[in-house]
């Protein structure tokens, strides 16, 4: 059996956050779950080397031949930005993470990689300006899952009233998904974590967020929290497995809600098939400060030596 480190809840959501969507990346984006079900019994589902042989013949995107095993998406590139940003600055200021993120995205920054549609117009905006001129919202209209890439982050470091936590994510989300769907998905996500992080059982965490989900999301909400037992690929097939909030917010509570552990969340979620980077950055937050709370198996300690960046994450966070 794998060992597992110890970590405070607050750590454990921003590192579980990360890990999961490294985790998830050799498969990210492959829309086939047959396909995923064969190759988990002859290569594993986590850290893979992205193969574009494994989406041959069936529906799905290669995105990340440029990346390795271990590598993460944009989406844990976002999410590592900002545990950086916080931890260099005490706390979020606009300007700067707006600067920052223009910095790493685009031209002639440090990123290598995929950058999807919501990033991309975000850039389109920025770049042409001076730090001063920056928008408070610059973000595009669009509800894909760049909106939850800082959720768990902003809510770990969070230690005001909830109002300002809602408020705080707001504003950070429409710098990149000016949407009020993103916002109101990332509201409900926010919520839902920082019950879990004040000690309430994810179940119960799941249903007190409710309220901040949107007149959209709730109802779909309702239904995938009245599943009785964990399936992933039949809940994706009934909500869908694409990028968008609407879809993958169902699928994450669903496994959040019947996972008995940050592991199994994280390998159900990769069989869900999709977008799931996109959603391992929430629900790999929720089921890791969890499984702290509980004294239950967290992250494995080979998944933590499998992420290639965890040098750059143990320091942000040692420096919280």
């Amino acid at each position: 059996m794998d060992s597992n480190i110890r970590l405070t809840p607050r750590i454990a959501a921003i590192m579980g956050a990360l890990v999961a969507d490294s985790a998830a990346l050799g498969l990210h984006w492959l829309y086939d779950p047959a396909r995923i079900a064969e190759l988990e019994k002859t290569i594993g589902l986590t850290f893979l080397e992205p193969d574009v042989e494994n989406y041959a013949d069936v529906k799905g995107f290669f995105a990340h031949g440029n990346k390795v095993a271990g590598d993460s998406s944009g989406y844990g590139e976002i999410c590592l930005l900002i545990l950086n940003h916080i931890a260099a600055h005490g706390e979020f200021k606009r300007v700067a993470y707006q600067t920052e993120f223009r910095g790493l995205f685009g031209p002639g920054g440090t990123y290598t990689g995929y950058i999807d549609s919501p990033t991309r117009q975000t850039l389109l905006k920025l770049i042409p300006l001076v730090p001063e001129d920056f928008p408070e919202v610059s973000g595009a209209d669009d509800d894909q899952f760049a909106a939850l890439a800082t959720v768990p982050v902003i809510t770990a470091t969070h230690s005001g009233s909830q109002d300002d936590l809602l408020e705080k994510i707001e504003t950070v989300v429409r710098l990149t998904n000016n949407n009020d769907d993103a916002v109101a998905a990332a509201k409900y996500s926010a919520s839902v974590l920082s019950a879990v992080l004040e000690g309430k059982p994810v179940n119960e965490a799941l249903t007190l967020a409710l309220p901040h989900a949107g007149e959209k999301l709730k109802p779909l909400l309702n239904e995938a929290l009245c599943t009785e037992s964990l399936n992933s690929i039949e809940v994706a097939e009934r909500f869908g497995s694409a990028c968008h909030v609407l879809e993958g917010i169902p699928v994450i509570a669903h496994i959040a809600l019947h996972a008995t552990g940050y592991q199994q969340a994280v390998e159900a979620n990769i069989l869900a098939g999709g977008d799931s980077c996109g959603r391992a950055i929430l629900l790999g937050a929720i089921a890791a400060a969890h499984a702290e709370l509980q004294n239950k198996a967290t992250i494995p300690l080979s998944w933590l030596a499998k992420y290639n960046k965890l040098p750059i994450a143990s320091g942000g966070c040692s420096r919280l």
